[in-house]
């Protein structure tokens, strides 16, 4: 099996058991004591992780929640500044 093909199927193994949740470290140490290389190993986490996020949805921007005080025409009320604040500032 070439190189890229073993290190892919690790890839897709990594893949598949992070989304089961299971960490990284624990399946990085199950990987090894089977036998695998550590090197191709830390390559497959590293090429998990970044396939993973490239799947992740784009988070988009959260709205701002803004209150306004109104009176009874709907017209909005501005706060008077305390004495103090109006004096120093």
């Amino acid at each position: 099996m070439r190189r890229n093909e073993y290190k892919q199927k690790l890839v897709d193994y990594m893949k598949k058991n992070l989304k089961k949740g299971y960490t990284e470290d624990s399946l990085k140490f199950a990987l090894i004591k089977q036998g695998y290389s550590r090197v191709i190993v830390e390559e497959a986490i590293k090429d998990a992780n970044l396939s993973l996020a490239a799947e992740a949805p784009v988070l988009k921007e959260k709205p701002s929640i803004t209150y306004e005080v109104m009176d009874e025409n709907n017209q909005p009320v501005e706060a008077k500044k305390p004495w103090w604040k109006r004096i120093f500032g």
